[in-house]
């Protein structure tokens, strides 16, 4: 959904504009170095292994509930800072076209859901309540609404970004795709 979402519509909406070729496409690879960069600094503390996954590793008991507790801020942080973008994001998609921002809106959200879920069980093994990991990660998901309202006034003057905008949400799109989905269906399919 995310790379048909990205290659057939909003790029192609982009690129229909007056901007040229070669600035969408610095701002494409600007957008996904942008990506890459930003889940770098939100896992810094937070590794993707599971305690017994490999009996290599030498950690004692506790070691990743250790590290989820001094990475809970900042996937907080990180979280935040994406779905602000994702609100600027579905506000420029909305001000191009209205079908254009439904596809984006519900792109983001098929994305959104998992990556919440994995969230809220990082802020659990950091050590948060139940209530009070729900209660941040709804106030990091509300960032996306600020960034909806701000980009929609913002933005709307400002017509000419809007290619820019719509490629960097492509780009967003294109990561997580790439770099978080197709790996962990490879690694899920038998064939």
């Amino acid at each position: 959904v995310l790379l048909g979402t990205a290659l057939l519509h909003i790029l192609p909406e982009a690129f229909e504009s007056e901007a040229g070729a070669h600035a969408l496409f610095a701002t494409l690879l600007g957008g996904l170095m942008f990506f890459f960069l930003l889940e770098k600094a939100k896992l810094y503390r937070h590794g993707h292994h599971h305690e017994g996954d490999d009996p290599h590793h030498h950690h004692s008991h506790g070691f990743d509930a250790e590290q989820a507790g001094r990475g809970g801020w900042s996937v907080l942080l990180g979280d935040s800072i994406h779905n602000f973008c994702d609100g600027v994001i579905i506000a420029a998609a909305f001000l191009a076209d209205m079908r254009l921002g439904v596809v984006t809106a519900l792109a983001i959200i098929a994305h959104e859901i998992p990556q919440e879920v994995g969230d809220y069980i990082v802020l659990l093994n950091a050590g948060f309540s139940r209530a009070r990991a729900l209660v941040y990660n709804a106030l990091s998901g509300l960032a996306a609404v600020a960034g909806g309202v701000l980009g929609y006034f913002v933005v709307g003057p400002w017509e000419d970004l809007f290619p820019y905008l719509l490629v960097a949400a492509a780009s967003s799109f294109i990561y997580v795709a790439v770099a978080d989905l197709l790996p962990q269906l490879q690694r899920r399919l038998p064939w």
